[in-house]
């Protein structure tokens, strides 16, 4: 065989193999992500999905144990859902903090996977209350 043309076939092999083991990987990476949802619309339609509920843990409702079980309500809102978890608790946990759960919805109480929960850090940049930026 031709060794130019020998060449020109390992070419194509390659850039064929790279081509579908790029694809592979981008089909995994979106295939695997879960949604986002507040509260609210966990509640309306997220039985039995794998979904990540982000909001502020409400007031007065963390009991703390094995489970944890704490309330997480919408952000501008009053619409709040029971979660159970079980695993790694953040320490900057606590109640009025904003998290992230990943879990499942299951008879209205949203049952987070073991050590999925992610506390979201108040930003130093918010607004003060006359309206500056720190």
């Amino acid at each position: 065989m031709d060794p130019a043309r020998k060449r020109k076939i390992r070419l194509v092999v390659a850039l064929t193999a790279a081509v579908v083991l790029a694809g592979a990987l981008v089909w995994t990476s979106f295939g695997s992500a879960t949604e986002a949802a507040t509260p609210s619309q966990a509640l309306r339609g997220a039985a039995g999905r794998s979904i990540e509920v982000t909001g502020k843990v409400v007031n007065g409702s963390v009991r703390r144990g094995d489970p944890l079980r704490f309330r997480v309500r919408d952000r501008n809102g009053t619409t709040s859902i029971p979660v159970v978890y079980r695993g790694t608790i953040p320490d900057p946990f606590r109640e009025g903090r904003e998290v992230i759960v990943t879990g499942r919805m299951r008879g209205g109480t949203f049952m987070g996977e073991r050590d999925s929960l992610v506390t979201k850090c108040p930003s130093k940049f918010q607004s003060k209350p006359g309206g500056k930026t720190l």
